[in-house]
């Protein structure tokens, strides 16, 4: 049976020193990383690095550790200028082989494990997917820009007085209340 072909940062298990580390170090170039950038919807990746080692973990397990360091530019949630943010991260990840994890039974209610750095071990580690994976995981939710503002919006229609945020807010009338009453005495 013909070997798979690996792209670059898959380490094939078979081949992987038992009883010793392998160290990783991973830095794709720019082609590469404006790839990455398109397939996570971000304007640019300017850096993008991982190292790290891959360490016999067990009788028959893998542990991944190591540093992501990034550098990624966002759209801003507001503006949708470009938000340069840098990004340092440990990362670890253990595989295990499928008999050592917990199967669910199909159709039964599950709850979401507290390590969700656990996988299973298939015939390959692939540095570069955990690499995309954390980085994914690093990523501010909403990058915003310094002088971004939200600002107020008001809708009403002709000849209504427009409710703003403040009056919306549950005790707004109550402090209002507070405050006359103080006034008072």
């Amino acid at each position: 049976m013909p070997q798979q072909v690996l792209k670059p940062g898959e380490f094939r298990v078979s081949d992987l020193p038992s009883r010793r580390e392998t160290s990783v170090s991973l830095e794709p170039d720019a082609p590469a990383r404006a790839a990455i950038a398109e397939q996570l919807g971000l304007l640019g990746i300017k850096k993008l690095r991982f190292t790290g080692k891959i360490a016999p973990s067990g009788a028959r397990g893998w542990t991944l550790t190591g540093e992501l360091g990034a550098t990624v530019v966002q759209p801003c949630v507001v503006t949708l200028d470009p938000v340069t943010t840098r990004i340092d991260e440990a990362v670890e990840r253990h595989y295990l082989p499928a008999e050592y994890l917990e199967d669910a039974e199909p159709g039964s209610e599950t709850e979401m494990p507290d390590d969700t750095s656990t996988e299973v071990l298939g015939s390959v580690i692939s540095v570069h997917d955990a690499m995309i994976e954390s980085l994914v995981l690093a990523l501010p939710q909403y990058p915003r820009s310094e002088n971004a503002e939200l600002g107020e919006a008001v809708f009403a229609e002709d000849g209504v007085t427009p409710l703003k945020d403040e009056d919306t807010k549950p005790f707004a009338g109550l402090a209002a209340l507070r405050d006359r009453l103080d006034d008072k005495s």
